[in-house]
């Protein structure tokens, strides 16, 4: 059952992740211009220039305002990681030999005698 729950939350993050690609992606374009309008802000030296950069900025970061759903996409992609875990932790682990009390000893011993 509870295989069942995981499959059924991670198929929903899965989809949603999908529909959200677009505007992560335009979100993560806007916000590269924006960053580099910015440094080249820092870097001017005209008056005019800077209005003009700071009047594009403005644009990109309202561009970048409309792309802000595409946090949904990051929080689903982050739910189906946890879901992705929570899958492989249900695995036992192997179990080890090297626990037994009486194969070390052996193993120590043979050690000493060399």
């Amino acid at each position: 059952m509870k295989k069942f729950g995981l499959l059924l939350v991670g198929g929903i993050a899965a989809f949603i992740l999908l529909k959200t690609i677009g505007p992560m992606v335009g979100l993560l374009v806007s916000l590269a211009i924006l960053y580099f309008i910015y440094k080249q802000f820092l870097k001017a030296e005209s008056t005019g220039w800077k209005i003009g950069l700071i009047i594009i900025g403005l644009i990109v970061l309202s561009a970048t305002i409309h792309h802000i759903p595409a946090l949904i996409g990051v929080g689903a992609a982050y739910v189906l990681f946890l879901v992705y875990r929570q899958w492989n932790k249900n695995k036992k682990p192997p179990v080890n030999k090297e626990s037994d009390p009486f194969e070390n000893f052996d193993k120590q011993w043979n050690e000493l005698k060399k």
